[in-house]
């Protein structure tokens, strides 16, 4: 039985994007970060929350738990739109490097302006990104709740058919 025959006759083998997680990191604290935090809330829609720093790095002056960073988490439908928008700037390119073992990838963008519907700002100023989107299947909730239990090992999703999914789903190519 293939793949795609076993997702249509079992339901909990279909693979859905959980989430999609945008950073912005930018170094440095104050005006940078705010534009960043600007430049994320036009992108989504969403209040970006801040992320500190973990470590001190006396080379570029940054203290530890300074903010340097922001980040917007997306899920359901707007993280499924953005993503869409997101692979659009890539050219539907998704290298299979990025992704991990588990049905995670990540991709990079190297300036936001690239995104389909943005236009340049120049109060802003143009930010690369991190995109990082996680597959999730019906059943993963258990690993969330309060007592832990683990996902079985056949109900994980693989690099395969993770790489699959964006195949069907989003006519991606993998590099």
């Amino acid at each position: 039985m293939h793949q795609e025959e076993m997702q249509e006759t079992q339901p909990m083998r279909k693979i859905s994007v959980g989430k999609v997680v945008i950073n912005i990191g930018v170094g440095k604290s104050g005006e940078p970060l705010e534009k960043a935090k600007h430049a994320l809330e036009e992108l989504t829609g969403r209040e970006p929350s801040v992320r500190g720093a973990k470590n001190t790095v006396r080379d570029f002056n940054i203290h530890k738990g300074e903010p340097i960073g922001a980040m917007v988490t997306l899920r359901r439908e707007p993280a499924v739109k953005f993503l869409r928008n997101v692979l659009a700037a890539n050219r539907n390119i998704v290298k299979t490097s990025s992704f991990d073992n588990y049905g995670n990838t990540s991709i990079g963008i190297h300036e936001h302006i690239d995104i389909p519907g943005t236009k340049y700002n120049p109060e802003i100023g143009i930010f690369g990104m991190d995109v990082s989107i996680s597959l999730t299947r019906p059943g993963y909730r258990i690993a969330k709740k309060r007592n832990r239990n683990r996902i079985g090992k056949l109900h994980r999703i693989t690099k395969q058919e993770a790489i699959e999914f964006f195949k069907e789903q989003y006519g991606a190519e993998t590099t």
